[in-house]
C-alpha cells in the first residue's frame, strides 16, 4: 500500500513540473506510457496482494467457522480432547495474533475494535507453554507414542483432532526452551516424521533439524547429533550454527570415530533420517513409576483374598433420622486403611448449582510451601478451585449437612467446600491431605518438590489459627465421569479409584490417636480425556 502511495505521488509531481510540454512530444509520452505501465502493474499487484489476503482471511473464517459450530455444540466434551485444548490455547495465542495483523494491513474498525475487546480475555504465552507441558504429562503418564497423540488416536474421544507439523514443531520448542531435551526430540522427530510423509508447512527442515541435532546432543548422543549436524548442512550449507556445532561434536568423539565413511560424512537430503527413542530421565518425584502405572491402572494390588473382604451395604449413619428411609449405598473400595464409596451423593441438579456458583471463582489451585508456609502453585498440581460457604445457597447448605450425616463428623470445625476442576492435562502429584511440617530446616534440596525430601512429622498444631484441629478425614465429591485419566491413586499400596459422576470416597488421614496415616498419600491423577470436576 504505501509503495502505491507513494508511487502516485511521484507522478503527480511529475505531471505538475511537465504539464505544458508532453503532448509536444510523442518520444516525452512514451515515457509516460511506460510509467502507466508500471503504475498498472503496481496496482495490479496491490490488487492481488489485497484479493490474497481477503482469501487467508476467508479460508480462516470458513474454518473457524466450522470448528467453532462443532466446539460450541458441548464446550466440555470438545475440550476433553486434550488435543483441543492445546489448539484452543495456541490458536488464541499465536494464530488470532498473525490473523489480527493481517488484517490491520487494511484498516478495519469493526474487526478490530471486536478482537480487542476479546483479546484481554486471551491466553498468554503462559498459557500455551502449559497445554504443551501437560501434553507432554500426558504422553509420559499413559505411554502415548508422539505420532498417536498427534494423529489424535486417544481412548474415549468425540471429536477428532490432529497436530500438524508446525504444532509440533511448536511442542518440541517449548521442551526445547524448558531444557527438557528428551521431549524435544520426541516432538521434533514427530514434525520430522511429518514432514517426510508429505505434509506441507511453514517450518523449514532445516529449522527442525537445527533443534533436533542439539537436543539429541544434550541427550549424550554424539554420534547422532553428529549425523543430524551433517544432513542440516547437506540442506543448508550457510546454516549460521551448523558448521561450528559439526566441528565441536566431532572434536568429542575418538579419531576413529571421526573417520566414518565418507557415504556417511555427506548424507543427501533424500536419505531417510533414522528416528530413535532414548530413556526418559528420572526426577523429582521418588514414586514416579508406581504413581503412573496406577494412573493407567497397572500396578493395582487388588489380590482375591482383599476383595474377599470387601463388601456392600446400606448406612443409616448410626440410625441418623435423615438416613433411616433412605440410607446411603456404601461400596468398600479398599480394605486396608478402609476407602468406602458412597453412591448417589449429588442429584444432577446439585452438580449444576455448584459447578454455577464455582466457576466465577476458580482461580488456580494452590500449596502451601513446607519451608515458607506461604501458599503458592506449583508445577504439581494443576487444577483451579474455588470455596463455596454454606450460607450462599441452600444446596451448599444440604450438600454440607449431608456429608455430616453420613461421615458422623461435625461440619462445625470442617474447611468450606472446596471445588476443583482439572482442565488439560490436570493433576495433583501424590501428597497428603493431612498437615506435616518439616523438623530438619537445614537440610539443602535440590529442585523444587522440597516436601519430597524433607523429614517431617505430624503438625499437632494445624490449622490452630482456623479453631480446628488436622485433616481428620477426606471426602470426596466426584461431579463428572471422565472418559480416560483422572483416577485417584495410592502409590503406597497399590490402590486406583475412577470417578463416577453423583459418587463419593471417604478415608481418614489420622489414626486415631491423632498422628497423620502415611498409607493415604494419594494423587489425583492428569486428566487424559475429559473434564472432571470434584469437591
Amino acid at each position: 500500500m504505501q509503495f502505491l502511495v507513494v508511487t502516485v505521488w511521484s507522478v503527480c509531481w511529475l505531471c505538475c513540473k511537465i504539464q505544458a510540454e508532453i503532448f509536444t512530444s510523442i518520444g516525452q509520452m512514451t515515457d509516460l506510457i511506460f510509467a502507466e505501465r508500471d503504475l498498472v502493474h503496481s496496482l495490479k499487484e496491490y490488487i492481488q496482494a489485497e484479493e490474497a489476503k481477503l482469501d487467508a482471511v476467508k479460508s480462516w473464517a470458513n474454518r473457524l467457522d466450522v470448528l467453532t459450530l462443532a466446539s460450541t455444540t458441548d464446550p466440555e466434551a470438545f475440550l476433553a480432547h486434550p488435543v483441543n485444548a492445546y489448539k484452543l490455547m495456541k490458536r488464541l495465542n499465536t494464530e488470532w495474533a498473525e490473523l489480527e495483523s493481517l488484517v490491520l494491513q487494511d484498516a478495519s474498525d469493526g474487526f478490530i475494535s471486536n478482537i480487542s475487546v476479546h483479546k484481554q480475555f486471551f491466553p498468554d504465552e503462559e498459557d500455551q507453554k502449559g497445554a504443551a507441558k501437560a501434553l507432554m504429562r500426558l504422553q509420559d503418564t499413559y505411554h502415548l507414542d508422539s505420532e498417536s497423540f498427534s494423529k489424535g488416536k486417544l481412548p474415549g474421544v468425540r471429536y477428532s483432532a490432529f497436530l500438524t507439523v508446525d504444532d509440533c514443531f511448536d511442542m518440541g520448542k517449548t521442551a526445547y526452551n524448558e531444557n527438557d531435551y528428551y521431549h524435544a526430540v520426541l516432538w521434533m522427530q514427530q514434525a520430522l516424521r511429518q514432514m517426510d510423509a508429505g505434509e506441507e508447512s511453514k517450518t523449514s527442515k532445516s529449522d527442525i533439524l537445527d533443534y533436533l541435532s542439539f537436543s539429541v546432543y544434550q541427550m549424550g548422543d554424539v554420534p547422532r547429533a553428529i549425523e543430524l549436524t551433517r544432513r542440516l548442512v547437506s540442506i543448508d550449507p550457510s546454516h549460521q550454527r551448523a558448521g561450528g556445532n559439526l566441528r565441536y561434536f566431532e572434536q568429542m568423539l575418538s579419531s576413529e570415530l571421526r573417520d566414518m565413511d565418507q557415504a556417511n560424512k555427506e548424507p543427501t537430503e533424500e536419505t531417510s533420517i533414522q528416528l530413535v527413542t532414548y530413556e526418559r530421565p528420572k526426577d523429582y518425584l521418588p514414586e514416579r513409576d508406581i504413581y503412573e502405572a496406577l494412573c493407567r491402572g497397572e500396578g493395582v494390588k487388588m489380590t482375591q483374598q482383599r476383595y474377599s473382604r470387601l463388601f456392600c451395604r446400606y448406612q443409616n449413619g448410626n440410625r441418623n433420622p435423615r438416613l433411616l428411609l433412605k440410607p446411603m449405598k456404601e461400596e468398600d473400595e479398599w480394605d486396608s486403611p478402609h476407602i468406602v464409596r458412597y453412591l448417589e451423593v449429588l442429584s444432577d441438579e446439585e452438580i449444576e448449582k455448584i459447578k454455577e456458583l464455582a466457576k466465577p471463582r476458580l482461580a488456580r489451585a494452590t500449596v502451601r510451601d513446607p519451608k515458607t508456609g506461604v501458599l503458592t502453585t506449583a508445577h504439581y498440581r494443576v487444577s483451579k478451585s474455588a470455596w463455596l460457604e454454606g450460607y450462599e445457597d441452600p444446596i451448599i447448605a444440604r450438600v454440607n449437612l449431608r456429608i455430616e450425616d453420613i461421615t458422623g463428623l461435625t461440619m462445625d470445625t470442617a474447611e468450606l467446600l472446596q471445588v476443583a476442576n482439572y482442565g488439560v492435562g490436570g493433576q495433583y502429584e501424590p501428597h497428603y491431605d493431612f498437615s506435616r511440617r518439616p523438623f530438619d530446616s537445614n537440610l539443602k534440596v535440590d529442585g523444587n518438590r522440597l516436601a519430597t525430601f524433607l523429614n517431617y512429622k505430624d503438625e499437632t498444631e494445624a490449622f490452630k489459627s482456623l479453631g480446628t484441629g488436622n485433616r481428620v478425614a477426606t471426602f470426596l465429591n466426584y461431579m463428572s465421569d471422565v472418559e480416560a485419566g483422572g483416577a485417584t491413586v495410592f502409590p503406597d499400596f497399590g490402590a486406583a479409584i475412577w470417578p463416577r459422576k453423583g459418587t463419593a470416597v471417604f478415608w481418614y488421614n489420622l489414626f486415631r490417636s491423632g498422628e497423620g496415616d502415611y498409607r493415604t498419600r494419594h494423587a489425583a491423577c492428569p486428566v487424559l480425556v475429559g473434564s472432571k470436576w470434584g469437591e
